[in-house]
């Protein structure tokens, strides 16, 4: 009896032992975060001081649901420049705190990629789905815990649901696929995913046409639909896109442009190791196991002589596919291709191409998941090593310290402050947006409103914490805001060509520069400044309508530049003190 308990066990295991390195993970992930709290450390890039504060403006002016009003900041910018109400992502921010809806959204990703992985393999694979369930799931799990870029995680997690939904129509065709298909934008987003899945689904449209010897009609209905979806879902953008009128920053963003060199080494570096954006920390398992397989797989092939097997393997077209990403990332450095696209398609102008980037960190698992089952197919010991190597994969994934890795800092931020008795100089989530010393900040100096600025600091802090702010940071605004704001910072552009050149060129971020730093804003306790000087045109700031300065720095030359100290207050944890600074009338 005893045996066949034990057997029992081992056949359990052997079907199920993925659950707890996914349970533990999600247990560990969540006891961090709410454990923690706001004393998190939260990346703070294209994170904290852009779309968390986005969220929480739109929470501070009851907005979410609003048309025709103005969010305070950048001077006034329309609610339709936001991320829209349709969207699972921004339902969370709209129902819970800002924080804790950062939070279910790292553990929401999590479990939408795991699953939606689970949906697509077991589909292609429903005759071994009971054998392969363990990598299924284990590379699902490990997809969906690649640190992306948080505010499109979602997106990014929700690929292989879309590729799933896409078969089940054009096997099925029943009008339940179709109307999951439609509302799949809510998962989401049209400029980083939605625009390219159109653009594959032509592609797949027009080569099953042909491989079929018909047209491929249901995926031809299921384009319509999903693209309808994307305009329904994202109405606000592609009001802006198509009937705004106005000339925004996109017309002057100066974009690289590359010698034919430069190109292919920017083509293998993206190949090897993708961009912070979609970071999908293949380079230090994934890669070398595919890369291993592929000249296993095809030196088999030229061997046998088996040369169609080549161009018909699964394995050898996802390969291609993630080259064919890398490859159009490279060529959008190549200006006289860039130019192009933008004469035939001028609504386009500005738009990023290059960004099929974004689907590679998919494709690299979804490589990695082939050659794990072909690993299962031969045998018990293979078997086994299968799952050690979606492990090493998991760890990998949780270990790398990259941007997005908020698990990772927190952790060991935390552990650094209790061995060494000191916190780290980094400002964690709490510290970052000082909630508690801008509410006695705005309550000392009679705060009603008036347009501000920050200097040394991010102005989603500012706009954090209910404080309309002339700067601030948007990639999509007008040109004509962005020439009047230049007026202000003229005097430290002139100083600093570097900068002069990331504002003009770009201009995403309308911020306070310096005149003698590249940049004096940091998330950290400690101001690294070379100078406590401004350089400002205060007329102009007061043109805009700017009447206070927050500024981490107590300025040297506040009365030369046309500013009067208000007063200064530092946080109660000592982490932040914030010098307050009035326009001169």
């Amino acid at each position: 009896m005893k045996d066949l308990t034990r057997r029992k066990w081992f056949v359990w295991l052997t079907a199920y032992w993925f659950l707890f390195p996914v349970a533990g993970f999600l247990l560990l992930a969540a006891g961090v975060f709410f454990g923690y709290g706001e004393r998190s450390y939260i990346a703070v890039h294209d994170n904290m001081d852009l779309f968390l504060a986005q969220f929480q403006m739109l929470k501070n002016t009851n907005s979410f649901l609003a048309h025709g009003v103005e969010i305070p900041f950048l001077g006034g910018i329309s609610r339709d420049n936001l991320p829209s109400e349709m969207s699972l992502y921004t339902v969370l921010y709209m129902f819970f705190p800002t924080y804790t809806a950062y939070v279910l959204g790292i553990l929401g990703k999590i479990l939408l990629g795991m699953f939606s992985f689970r949906l697509l393999a077991g589909e292609l694979f429903a005759d071994k789905y009971v054998i392969y369930r363990p990598v299924i799931y284990m590379t699902g799990f490990v997809y969906g815990i690649v640190w992306f870029f948080p505010a499109f995680g979602f997106a990014f997690a929700s690929i292989p649901l879309c590729v799933y939904l896409l078969i089940k129509v054009y096997r099925d065709g029943g009008k339940r696929w179709y109307l999951a298909l439609f509302v799949y934008p809510l998962v989401s987003y049209f400029s980083y995913h939605g625009l390219f899945i159109l653009g594959y689904l032509v592609i797949a449209i027009v080569w099953l046409s042909v491989r079929d010897r018909k047209p491929a009609w249901r995926l031809m209905a299921a384009l319509v639909v999903l693209a309808a979806g994307y305009v329904g879902c994202e109405y606000r953008l592609f009001g802006q896109m198509l009937l705004g009128g106005e000339e925004t920053i996109r017309s002057s963003i100066v974009n690289a442009d590359l010698s034919f060199a430069q190109i292919l080494q920017e083509i293998g570096t993206v190949w090897k190791d993708g961009i912070f954006h979609a970071d999908g920390v293949h380079a230090k398992v994934v890669l070398p196991v595919c890369v291993i397989y592929f000249l296993l797989l095809n030196g088999r092939y030229l061997y046998q002589r088996q040369w169609k097997k080549i161009f018909h393997d699964p394995f050898n077209f996802v390969m291609a596919f993630l080259l064919f990403n890398s490859v159009v990332y490279g060529l959008y450095d190549c200006g006289s291709l860039r130019r192009l696209v933008e004469a035939l398609v001028p609504p386009l102008e500005g738009w990023q191409f290059n960004r099929t980037i974004f689907f590679n960190p998919f494709l690299w698992y979804g490589a990695l998941f082939l050659v794990l089952i072909r690993l299962y197919d031969r045998g018990i010991w293979t078997m086994w090593l299968a799952n050690g190597i979606v492990c090493a994969a998991a760890l990998a994934v949780i270990l790398t310290p990259n941007r997005y890795n908020d698990l990772y800092f927190t952790c060991y931020n935390r552990a650094y402050e209790h061995f060494h008795g000191t916190e780290v100089d980094e400002l964690d989530y709490e510290q970052f947006y000082a909630q508690a010393l801008f509410e006695e900040i705005k309550e000392a100096i009679g705060y009603q409103g008036e347009w501000s600025a920050a200097y040394g600091l991010h102005p989603a802090v500012l706009e954090y914490n209910g404080i309309a702010t002339l700067d601030g940071y948007l990639g999509f605004y007008s040109q004509q805001y962005k020439e009047d704001f230049r007026r202000i910072i003229a005097p430290a552009l002139e100083r600093v060509e570097q900068t002069r050149i990331y504002y003009d060129d770009w201009g995403a971020r309308a911020y306070l520069y310096s005149g003698t730093d590249l940049s004096i804003v940091q998330a950290t306790k400690t101001v690294y400044a070379t100078d406590n000087d401004i350089y400002i045109d205060v007329d102009a700031f007061r043109e805009l309508g700017g009447t206070y300065i927050f500024s981490r720095l107590e300025l040297t030359n506040a009365a030369e530049a046309g500013l009067v100290p208000v007063d200064s207050f530092t946080a109660r944890d000592g982490s932040c003190t914030v010098y307050v600074y009035r326009a001169h009338k």
